[in-house]
């Protein structure tokens, strides 16, 4: 283009970074710190803690993003980002690194020993993403892992240092803002073309408009968030207009703190005149949504922030315009368009809402919201759109937690609190978060003891998952006091989850007998009251597993055929799975090895679509102990793949809980596997396929189950031993 100063070879929007790098493409141009990156570079190849440093928008999460997408090469188990921002609980921080490293822990355990433990032998680096609101947590997470973990490094992005042994900063300065001279842009000057682009596609830099362009970015002190957002208001105003109400601007909000330094005050002063820039509505409703945590779509925005200056059906409108005018990102999800805000316009947001006194109504109705959320969820989790409803609560989970704090932490709000933990038990248990939720259920029930439905459902979800954890120490307790507070209050449906939930605590104490007669109580339970949902069809299930654990093969084999017919009849998976699962151990039972291990597989495919660990786990050590049967007369059984099963679900099974959950019937086909394993191959074999399998995260522990994988493929080395041609097994034991 004639005349146009930018146009020379220039960085293009990055391309996603190839795996195993697990890092946000950029979507748009990144511009400049190329000695910032090649120092960054530098301390991450040599020092195990780096933390980027420097003010609010100065750019610190886009380098460091950038710099790890380059070292992904040097880390053969990842690259991870970890969101910091949503996190408000210091004590939420290693569960949400968990989730971030896909390591989702369903235990009791403190997530650092989780965290230690799963990440041994690793080479990885992990990005924690704005620690400054959490810098203490964060500092002794970071250096407890690496003192732990030889193979891993950590990159941090703060405002404020770590302050932890063996920390290196580097302190990220504004980019550099003139001279302009032809040719040669200062990158402040660049990154303000390259957004001007978006907003005004024939925009350019040229000899008319350079000096100016120059002198508005040398007052924005280079920072790039303020670049950024002055770019945006080329939509209304030319560069001199712009220019000049900045200046306005400046004269207006310097007035602050004089010892605050001229950087900080830039940034108020630029996102100040963004705030001044909107309208009156567009200014409340900024305010109003700072009090979502993460993303939101249209809907949850509407109901939060309508009312009192806003009507509900203008906030899309005044939605898009802060949209426009960079103040809201927009976010493209499997459900439709999302929003977030950047955390320091959400932080300023906060401050305007607290500063009016108007807090507590969009806090209140954020609640409602996302009790409504959950309460939905609840609903849509019996029926065909489980796996939707699972992924639907996973987009809201920030937001759901948020909620939970604002019930705990302010006074009046502890049965909703209790309400909103029960509630979301589905998702708890279902995908995987047991031990977040013990988490608030615990918190919530120590607040309050008043006997209440919404205490009594609290108790029988904890107890139910610390059962599923293999606590029932915890468990116990919990149901006998449900189970009284029902009787007492004449609640027929906490009674008959109470009862229910007892059935599972007995059968997984190895008492059959008595699991099987509350079960039957609990299902006589249910149906006085009407209840059909996933619990009483599991109670089905249970109660066959019961049944099957006595010898009675025939009768679990009924109430597993009753519960499969309802499951299809209503569209219900999660629960289906646990049933399948239930009749691949009774096939094998019967020496039924085919069809005993596609219904396994199945059971396995459906229950990682929701991560279920717990249902995960039990297929894959019952698909390991299929595998020591011979597969036909001149087929053994693959003895070292079963091993090799085996050591993939002992790693799952300890970010479940107690494996097997204590249970010395769910232990039997592990035990009856290692002992053919044992018999048929060498003591190096042995132990070698284990080792292999323990390497496998989970998704390649599911792909190997379900027969996709190869040779060990987990991360690491994997030993000669599991790609040996197996030892003839055994014959076959059962215990029918």
């Amino acid at each position: 283009m004639a005349g146009d100063w930018t146009a020379q070879p220039r960085e293009a929007a990055l391309r996603r970074e190839p795996e195993p790098g697990r890092l946000p493409a950029e979507v748009t141009g990144f511009v400049g710190r190329q000695r910032e990156l090649a120092e960054l570079a530098g301390l991450l190849a040599a020092v195990r803690l780096v933390t980027v440093t420097g003010p609010g928008g100065v750019g610190k999460s886009r380098l460091a993003l950038r710099a790890a997408a380059r070292a992904t090469g040097a880390f053969p188990d990842g690259t991870w980002l970890v969101d910091v921002s949503p996190v408000q609980d210091p004590i939420l921080l290693g569960h949400a690194v968990l989730k971030a490293l896909r390591l989702t822990d369903g235990t009791a355990r403190p997530p650092l020993d989780v965290l230690t433990e799963q990440l041994v032998g690793r080479r990885l680096l992990i990005l924690l993403d704005g620690c400054e609101h959490l810098v203490d947590a964060c500092a002794e997470l970071a250096e407890s892992l690496l003192r732990a973990l030889p193979g891993l490094r950590v990159l941090a992005t703060s405002r404020a240092a770590l302050r932890t042994s063996g920390e290196h900063l580097l302190t990220l300065a504004p980019l550099p803002v003139g001279p302009v001279r032809p040719g040669v842009l200062p990158d402040a000057v660049r990154l303000f073309a390259d957004r001007a682009r978006a907003v005004l596609p024939s925009f350019a830099v040229t000899e008319a408009n350079a000096e100016a362009i120059g002198l508005l970015c040398r007052r924005l002190d280079g920072i790039p968030l303020a670049v950024e957002l002055a770019a945006g208001r080329l939509r209304a105003l030319s560069v001199e207009q712009i220019t000049a109400r900045l200046d306005d601007r400046f004269r207006l909000l310097t007035g602050g703190a004089r010892t605050a330094l001229p950087r900080h005050q830039t940034m108020r002063t630029t996102i100040g005149w963004s705030h001044e820039l909107c309208t009156v509505q567009e200014r409340l409703l900024w305010a109003r949504l700072s009090v979502f945590a993460g993303s939101f779509d249209l809907e949850a925005a509407e109901y939060v922030c309508a009312g009192e200056g806003i009507a509900a059906e203008d906030v899309l409108d005044l939605l898009a315009e802060l949209v426009a005018k960079s103040v809201v990102l927009r976010e493209d999800s499997a459900f439709g368009v999302r929003f977030r805000l950047l955390d320091t316009l959400r932080e300023y947001g906060g401050h305007w809402l607290r500063a009016a006194g108007g807090e507590h109504r969009p806090l209140r109705r954020h609640r409602d919201w996302y009790l409504g959320v959950a309460t939905w969820g609840e609903v849509e989790w019996f029926g065909p759109r489980q796996a939707e409803t699972a992924e639907r609560t996973g987009l809201a989970h920030t937001n759901l937690r948020a909620a939970l704090e604002f019930c705990l932490a302010e006074p009046g709000e502890e049965q909703l609190a209790l309400l909103l933990a029960g509630t979301l038990w589905f998702y708890w248990v279902g995908s995987g978060h047991l031990g977040e939720g013990r988490h608030w259920l615990d918190r919530a029930l120590s607040l309050d003891r008043e006997p209440t439905e919404a205490r009594a459902k609290a108790l029988w979800v904890t107890g139910y998952m610390a059962t599923l954890q293999g606590d029932l120490a915890a468990a116990r307790p919990a149901l006998e006091e449900c189970r009284r507070q029902a009787m007492d209050t004449g609640d027929d449906r906490a009674l008959a989850y109470a009862v229910h939930r007892q059935g599972c605590a007995a059968l997984i104490g190895d008492e059959p007998d008595r699991a099987a007669e509350l079960f039957e109580e609990a299902l006589w339970h249910y149906r006085t009251i009407g209840e059909l949902n996933s619990n009483v069809l599991m109670a089905m299930f249970e109660l066959g597993l019961a049944y099957i654990f006595q010898g009675d093969r025939e009768s679990g084999e009924l109430w597993f055929g009753q519960a499969r017919e309802l499951c299809e009849e209503h569209g219900e998976q999660w629960a289906y799975a646990y049933v399948l699962y239930a009749m691949a151990f009774s096939h094998w039972l019967g020496g039924d090895v085919r069809p005993a291990r596609t219904l396994a597989r199945e059971s396995v495919r459906r229950n990682h679509v929701f991560h279920d660990l717990l249902g995960i786990v039990l297929g894959i050590d019952l698909l390991a102990l299929l595998e020591t049967e011979p597969a036909g007369p001149e087929a053994p059984g693959n003895l070292c793949e079963a091993r090799v099963l085996q050591g993939a679900a002992h790693r799952i099974w300890r970010t479940v809980g107690t494996p097997f959950m204590g249970s010395r019937s769910f232990f039997g086909p592990h035990q009856e596997c290692a002992k053919r394993a044992r018999a048929g191959l060498t003591e190096q074999e042995y132990e070698a396929c284990y080792a292999a399998g323990t390497r496998l995260d989970l998704d390649a522990a599911v792909s190997r189950a379900l027969g996709s994988g190869g040779p060990a493929d987990g991360p690491g080395p994997t030993p000669g031993p599991c790609s040996m041609p197996p030892a003839p097994a055994p014959s076959p034991v059962r215990n029918s």
